[in-house]
């Protein structure tokens, strides 16, 4: 909450003194810590996570995210919002769909900021699936340079290592890198 004192009619040069109380929606500080209840406008969020203000809006629309309105409709986050935000981002650099990761937000509870042991959850519902593109990443870069195993036999390497195309017998594709 803040106090301001401020000259009601200035513009017409009356010297009446007002005191006008403002609480900001965007949330305070208590003993100058940020409050993970506090709310936030869209561009607060869209800066702070480098979102563009649409996409946060698209991720409202699909129910990942909710905004309290003001009286004036302007939409306000909690500043938790930042994290299911920021998870959002990191899923889909992993290459999780949007389907996956609104399955695993589902598991947030809505309402209310979520607590270490949500995301503990949700990390734990991950990590099979994580460790799965880690090692499929890891089998891609040592294997890049090499033989893959998708038939082409352009690289001399392929010659030696995959000799007459016996990889095709796995199925299709590249069968180093890509074999279940």
């Amino acid at each position: 909450m803040l106090w301001i004192s401020c000259s009601k009619n200035a513009m017409r040069g009356v010297e009446t003194q007002s005191s006008i109380r403002l609480e900001f929606l965007e949330g305070g500080t208590k003993g100058g810590l940020m409050n993970t209840n506090d709310l936030i406008p869209i561009g607060v969020l869209a800066k702070r996570t480098g979102l563009a203000v649409s996409a946060i809006r698209f991720y409202e629309d699909k129910g990942l995210i909710s905004a309290q309105r003001t009286q004036g409709n302007q939409r306000r986050f909690r500043r938790s919002d930042i994290r299911r935000l920021s998870f959002i981002l990191i899923a889909q650099r992993l290459g999780l769909s949007l389907p996956e990761i609104e399955e695993a937000m589902q598991r947030l509870p809505s309402g209310r900021t979520p607590s270490i042991s949500d995301w503990q959850r949700i990390s734990r519902s991950l990590r099979e699936e994580i460790d799965s593109r880690i090692a499929l990443l890891t089998r891609t870069r040592s294997k890049l340079d090499e033989c893959i195993g998708c038939g082409c036999m352009s690289l001399e390497r392929c010659q030696r290592t995959n000799r007459e195309d016996r990889a095709a017998v796995s199925g299709p594709g590249p069968r180093y890198v890509l074999a279940d």
